[in-house]
């Protein structure tokens, strides 16, 4: 049989950029090997499988895959598959927000719309609050782990492991120069976090190119093999605890702190990714990750 689905490119407004995301809006009950099938064959990032809400109020459940597994929340898949749903005219126009039954619970999608041209001009997700986990002592291992230097690490912020949803180690590096240089030497990172007595983890490095402008400007590069992913072009997954650590470390100032992430340039796939983090009295209140997305194509898929 046939089945239908959407190509979108997700963190940015036009087509051969941004992060892929392939979307299958009517899929049938297929077991969870076939969708895993799927995602291998799509070889994006993630793939997600649209079907009827888990909870009362929920528009949708959606299913995440990437090539090696699937995701209980990630983010270019969430705000992607509100702008298929969008597309597909199974979102009223001028609704302000849906929530979509994901692997964390139910979510909330805030959706901002253009008038004249009656279409999904951007989508806010809300994330849960963040966990903070290990702070790295080996920083020189971590390094080295990148191909860096131990200077080339910011030396006033931590290694550090935050989740809301899902976990990342967050390596702050001193400037863009050094988060292009990044290479992932895997058993080293192993042995890195084997020795801060955590499993191996997804690595988020990034620089801060302007803390002065609101939103502050953020470089930066995720890398995931454990999961299939060599490198991703935008994780909004990450996006909204890379936010919360930048105000839990105080980079940048609250109650509502918004930031502007560039990922996917050394990829050759832009991506900008919104963050907006609340907080009061030192407690992060609400973490929000947002950005647009495009249509580049759609197919069939024998299965």
């Amino acid at each position: 049989m046939t089945h239908h689905y959407l190509h979108l490119d997700v963190f940015t407004p036009k087509a051969l950029s941004g992060n892929q995301l392939a979307v299958f809006l009517d899929p049938p009950q297929w077991p969870d090997e076939t969708m895993q099938a799927i995602a291998r064959e799509m070889a994006f990032s993630e793939t997600t499988f649209v079907y009827p809400p888990a909870h009362a109020g929920s528009l949708a459940q959606v299913r995440i895959f990437t090539p090696g597994g699937e995701l209980p929340m990630a983010g270019h898949p969430t705000i992607g598959t509100t702008f298929a749903l969008a597309l597909r005219d199974r979102i009223p126009h001028g609704t302000r927000h849906i929530v979509l039954d994901l692997g964390v619970g139910p979510t909330q999608v805030d959706l901002e719309w253009d008038g004249a041209a009656k279409r999904l001009r951007f989508a806010w997700m809300t994330q849960p609050r963040p966990t903070f986990g290990a702070v790295f002592g080996n920083r020189a291992e971590v390094a080295r782990s990148l191909g860096l230097e131990p200077s080339d690490l910011i030396p006033d912020l931590p290694v550090e492991i935050v989740s809301c949803g899902v976990p990342f180690a967050y390596v702050p590096l001193a400037s863009r120069h050094a988060v292009d240089r990044a290479r992932v030497d895997r058993a080293l990172w192993q042995r890195v976090c084997a020795a801060n007595s955590v499993d191996e983890h997804k690595i988020f490095v990034f620089s801060i190119e302007d803390r002065n402008t609101s939103p502050v400007r953020l470089y930066s590069r995720m890398f995931a093999p454990l999961i299939g992913i060599a490198e991703d072009p935008g994780t909004g997954g990450a996006s909204g605890p890379l936010g919360s650590y930048l105000v839990c470390h105080d980079v940048v100032p609250g109650p509502v702190s918004e930031l502007l992430s560039h990922q996917g340039v050394a990829m050759h796939r832009p991506c900008e990714i919104s963050i907006r983090i609340g907080s009061e009295g030192g407690d992060i209140t609400r973490v929000q990750i947002g950005g647009t997305a495009t249509l580049a194509g759609e197919a069939t898929l024998r299965v």
